[in-house]
């Protein structure tokens, strides 16, 4: 476990500081029956009231000493794993948020959540254990029987023998539950999936009439989850009584070989004492080292799947640290291809093209034609297999991450919108931007009206999603949203498809006015909205189709006619 070793470096010297403080308190708790048994066979069988009275004070020095040493250990070890857990849940976090696309989604949502929840907590829970008990628990355990050995051997090896037992127990169970618990986390993945999915889809579920079906395979993966998790935890129940059961064995052969030694004169009450308080201290450790076992199995099973996305190298990493270069095409695709891993053929192949700032490139296709594709390579969401993409005369791979994104304003087809205000979203970008800017975009996106409306304006609160706001009023603080800034790059995904008509042909004619010195990339499907565009590409099934002017591509594309055609849009077509 690599990655939770670097995270647990700086922390080593509490690691070490709380098992010594525990392992003092551990040393103390076993001089105790060596005093009570001191009491035992001096003070009481000779009536020497000092000698009760200063071992006694013994007892109390040490029974405070061991208080504040378990307090300080126990502080220390709470404090590291706290500290850990915040490192280990803040760099997952910032680890899948460096994966490209399409790692992020073979991750997964679910399982990310529970990731950085659930196993997280897992692993805190279980260090916290492991540095405050790791060490004192065996350190009880050993100490005890060497203690019974010394004592009188001939008992103490009944007691060796059976903590030896249980210890072969517990070996075999923990091979079992590693592997298992592994089983229980990923059972609980696919239910928060489905919760997940069932959550943004109920308005679908609903209006199909699908509770039913939805709720019986959600149903299937709680019983699933459920089936899983008995099964394990019948083994893991086990531990306990068979543990108690050895030990208790143990015991009662005690006192039963005790009694017979005393009453032959091979041992006195003393010591007979003190053995009972040795195994009542050995059974103590072990029933805490049950629970230490189950829980730090299990935090393992879930270090091994945080490790296991740790240890994804990002596909999408920064470059040498370009800039731009003068007097070069602000994006130039050469011959790119791309295909997804999952994919037996290219979602893009052989696209090239050429734009210059102040220019606007309308994309036009079918569903699954890779536009979406196009506008996630111009981002560098993913790189391309072959071919070059170039902003500013230079390959993105050469930017880094922050240089190239802060050249471009995004704006997607749903509108991702966060619980804040409106302010707060716009100024996503650039938080240095004025409220005069923001009301500057706003009115470019023609979003103006329904903002100054709000209560508050921009400091209106937008609920998580954007719920408190219609679907045309999401996509236009989205857009208003990719415009602070100015950015040297414009790239408009789909997002006129929740505007009405009115709304769409004013918000583009001050776009037109707006990007003088911006390059405009427009992605759409109705061949209104890319018409006025500089450049039209048309993409059929990954490929170029067509590359030209509207005017041009009606006498040209066959492909872009039956879409105009489709749209109504007959005016010049062949």
């Amino acid at each position: 476990m690599k990655e939770l070793k670097t995270i647990l470096r700086p922390h080593y010297g509490k690691i070490a500081l709380a098992p010594l403080f525990k392992l003092i308190e551990a040393m103390f708790e076993l001089l105790i029956p060596l005093i009570v048994a001191q009491i035992i066979n001096v003070g009481i069988a000779t009536g020497d009231v000092p000698f009760i009275l200063w071992r006694g004070a013994w007892l109390l020095g040490l029974a405070v000493a061991g208080i504040l040493c378990a307090l300080v250990g126990q502080y220390v070890a709470a404090q590291m794993a706290a500290q850990v857990g915040r490192t280990l849940r803040s760099r997952l976090w910032a680890h899948v948020m460096r994966l490209s696309h399409e790692q992020a989604g073979d991750v997964g949502a679910g399982r990310l959540m529970n990731l950085v929840s659930s196993d997280a907590m897992q692993v805190q829970g279980g260090l916290n254990l492991l540095v405050r008990l790791g060490l004192r628990v065996p350190f009880l355990a050993v100490g005890g029987v060497v203690m019974s050995l010394l004592l009188n051997p001939a008992i103490g090896l009944v007691f060796l023998g059976s903590v030896a037992l249980l210890g072969v127990i517990l070996f075999f169970l923990i091979r079992y539950l590693l592997p298992a618990f592994g089983r229980v986390q990923g059972s609980q993945d696919e239910l928060t999936r489905l919760a997940r999915e069932n959550l943004a889809g109920a308005r679908v579920i609903r209006a199909f009439h699908r509770q039913k079906s939805e709720e019986d395979v959600f149903s299937d993966a709680a019983t699933d989850l459920t089936r899983v998790t008995v099964r394990v935890g019948r083994i893991a129940a086990l531990m306990n009584p068979v543990s108690g059961l050895l030990i208790n064995l143990a015991v009662f052969v005690t006192l039963y070989l005790g009694a017979r030694h005393t009453y032959q004169d091979l041992s006195n009450p003393g010591e007979i004492v003190a053995l009972v308080s040795y195994m009542t201290t050995t059974l103590l450790a072990i029933a805490v080292a049950v629970h230490l076992v189950l829980i730090c199995t299990r935090a393992a099973a879930s270090a091994k799947r945080i490790e296991a996305v740790l240890a994804l190298e990002p596909a999408v990493t920064d470059g040498i640290g370009a800039d731009p270069k003068p007097n070069t095409p602000t994006l130039h695709f050469d011959h790119v291809t791309f295909t997804y891993h999952h994919s037996a053929r290219p979602a893009l192949a052989d696209v090239s093209f050429t734009l210059h700032s102040g220019q606007t490139l309308g994309i036009i296709g079918g569903t699954g034609s890779g536009k979406s594709t196009l506008a996630n390579l111009i981002l560098r969401f993913m790189d391309a297999q072959t071919g070059t993409v170039e902003v500013g005369g230079v390959p993105i791979q050469d930017y880094t991450l922050r240089a190239l994104r802060g050249q471009m304003g995004f704006a997607p087809q749903k509108a991702a919108l966060f619980s804040g205000t409106v302010a707060e979203n716009l100024r996503m970008a650039y938080p240095s931007a004025t409220d005069a800017d923001l009301w500057d975009t706003l009115r470019v996106a023609q979003a103006e009206d329904f903002v100054g409306e709000m209560p508050q304006g921009l400091n209106s609160v937008i609920e998580q999603g954007g719920r408190n706001l219609s679907g045309g009023q999401r996509q236009r603080l989205g857009i208003a949203r990719a415009l602070v800034g100015r950015p040297g790059i414009l790239l408009l995904d789909d997002v006129f498809s929740s505007l009405d008509y009115l709304t769409e042909h004013t918000l583009g004619q001050a776009l037109r006015t707006w990007a003088r010195d911006t390059a405009v990339v427009l992605i759409s499907q109705r061949g209104a909205s890319v018409r006025h565009a500089d450049q039209i590409l048309v993409l059929e099934d990954g490929g170029v189709a067509g590359l030209g002017t509207h005017q041009d591509l009606l006498k040209s594309c066959t492909i872009y006619q039956e879409i105009c055609r489709s749209q109504g849009l007959e005016e010049g077509v062949d």
